[in-house]
């Protein structure tokens, strides 16, 4: 096993763990909340299970590893949007608003997008080095 392979299955179990943590924590308000309910509250657990879940499962299938910065990034991003997703369902529980509310999307969008522009060049790079050995033999002789 190789350690992509291991670093992969961690941001999976990771990635399940907080998907069960956000489901059970919707389940449970829900059934205490007294019928004030909000969305955003009860289906938190659906940005980790689409954004986190799937892809690292696709990833485990087809062999794809894009690096330890592109999976910080892309989980960091998950996690704001996780967050940003309770914290406006307790707030629309409350019945109040806050500006903070806005800052949440657009961190995680602009996390998850640096994530995945790292996480595609960086695939770039190892299917070039696999593709052309000669990239291998220039990058030993400038040592």
């Amino acid at each position: 096993m190789y350690i992509s392979d291991i670093s992969l299955k961690r941001n999976l179990l990771g990635n399940s763990a907080g998907t069960v943590f956000l489901a059970l924590f919707g389940a449970i308000y829900e059934a205490f909340s007294h019928e004030v309910y909000s969305y955003f509250m009860i289906y938190a657990f659906a940005v980790p299970l689409t954004l986190g879940v799937l892809p690292y499962t696709l990833m485990l299938i087809h062999q794809k590893y894009p690096g330890r910065a592109a999976l910080n990034l892309w989980n960091s991003g998950i996690a704001a949007f996780s967050v940003g997703s309770v914290f406006r369902g307790v707030l629309e529980i409350y019945g109040t608003t806050n500006a903070l509310c806005a800052v949440y999307p657009v961190a995680g969008s602009l996390l998850l997008t640096i994530g995945l522009i790292i996480g595609i060049v960086g695939l770039q790079k190892k299917k070039r080095k696999k593709s052309d050995p000669s990239i291998e033999l220039q990058s030993s002789r400038v040592k």
